[in-house]
């Protein structure tokens, strides 16, 4: 088994580490503002109109590219995990103690409310047509047409959630986040993590902001392909609305711990090894 390794406290409260806590703060609420803003804009330029091909295209990339430069400009100091889920798998392949993992949690949680709330206010006075969500809607934010009525209530725009789609079960969600968050975690593996990865690893960015494209891509009218929990926390706090929330924890954890304990301990070395700094 990879080791495993709780971690020691002077360690985890030293001044380097406090540097790569603010660097996850700072990434994660790079990545959800402009995640979550592009949900909120499609919102708005369509007038809450339901998700069509060219807005999950679009909506796709916009995260894709933020999780690159989130990425990019937190590899030096923290690693740029920028997720949860990744701090999971990565403690469960031994590249990172537990102790600091959980430090790293809760930067990230609180940088993904913080965006949301910053992206509360500056979008605050929008206006929606909301309706019931019995209807056929995509699972990248909650809002659709209802089948059965004409009429349309007038709201504030709220905070988008991720939700998994109309006809689509709880256990599909998670089994749908379960398989994305573990191609998004073996990427992260085999090209950020693995000492072996020479020249590959200044592609890194690159590789996990399309394997998070791709994933939207073939997730999003489902679960809403959401991959990480501090992206999907973060708008339920804002919103107030948790309703599913326990999917996008349960489903990215199980798939980045199966990515963690899967490369860590068949294609790399089984002793534990300290967080790169090149990640």
């Amino acid at each position: 088994m990879a080791g495993i390794a709780f971690g020691r406290f002077d360690d985890s409260f030293s001044l380097a580490s406090f540097k790569a806590y603010l660097a996850e703060f700072i990434s994660t609420l790079i990545f959800v503002f402009a995640g979550v803003g592009s949900a909120i804009a499609y919102n708005k330029i369509t007038s809450s109109a339901a998700l069509d091909p060219a807005g999950l295209v679009a909506i796709a990339i916009c995260h894709g590219f933020a999780l690159f430069v989130a990425v990019s400009v937190g590899a030096n100091i923290s690693g740029g995990h920028v997720n949860p889920a990744v701090t999971f798998g990565l403690a469960l392949g031994g590249q990172i103690t537990i102790l600091t993992g959980i430090f790293y949690w809760i930067a990230q949680l609180l940088g993904s409310i913080v965006a949301c709330f910053l992206l509360k206010a500056v979008t605050g006075g929008l206006v929606s047509l909301t309706h019931n969500s019995n209807s056929n809607h995509l699972g990248l934010f909650s809002v659709s047409i209802s089948s059965n009525t004409s009429i349309l209530c007038v709201c504030c725009m709220t905070i988008p959630i991720h939700s998994v789609a109309a006809g689509v079960g709880a256990g599909e969600g998670v089994v749908m986040e379960i398989i994305i968050t573990f191609a998004l975690v073996y990427t992260v593996y085999a090209t950020a993590a693995d000492p072996k990865k020479g020249s590959l690893g200044t592609i890194a960015p690159i590789a996990i902001g399309l394997i998070v494209g791709a994933n939207i891509l073939a997730a999003g009218p489902f679960s809403g392909g959401s991959m990480n929990p501090a992206r999907s926390f973060g708008p339920a706090v804002a919103s107030g609305d948790f309703k599913g929330n326990w999917i996008y924890w349960i489903g990215p954890l199980v798939g980045g711990g199966l990515a963690g304990l899967i490369y860590g301990n068949v294609f790399m070395c089984q002793e534990h090894a300290p967080l790169s700094s090149e990640f």
